[in-house]
């Protein structure tokens, strides 16, 4: 039995367009309004997936015909995450 990380797709049409699937089972897409205050928002399902909280910030990145919304994280919540990377490749000759 697949959980829903696993059923995630993502298919690269060429090296430009990248389609992510992530609701590849039968859960609908969400769908908000645009108020006239031009805010929308962010439906609970989601916020709890993504762990938003109030009064977070978030990167707002207009990408051809779409909207990204990219949460900024605490510097803390990155420590570590490079741990276990493998550094061991020789530089070229021009790099010290």
């Amino acid at each position: 039995m697949m959980n829903e990380k696993d059923s995630r797709l993502t298919i690269s049409i060429d090296r430009n367009i990248v389609i992510h699937n992530l609701y590849r089972s039968s859960k609908p897409l969400e769908t908000v309004k645009l108020s006239p205050k031009f805010q929308v928002v962010i439906p609970k399902n989601v916020r709890l997936a993504m762990n938003l909280k109030p009064g977070q910030r978030i990167q707002v990145i207009p990408l051809e015909n779409r909207i990204e919304l990219v949460p900024e994280r605490n510097l803390t919540e990155l420590r570590g995450f490079l741990l276990g990377i493998d550094t061991g490749f020789e530089r070229e000759d021009d790099r010290s």
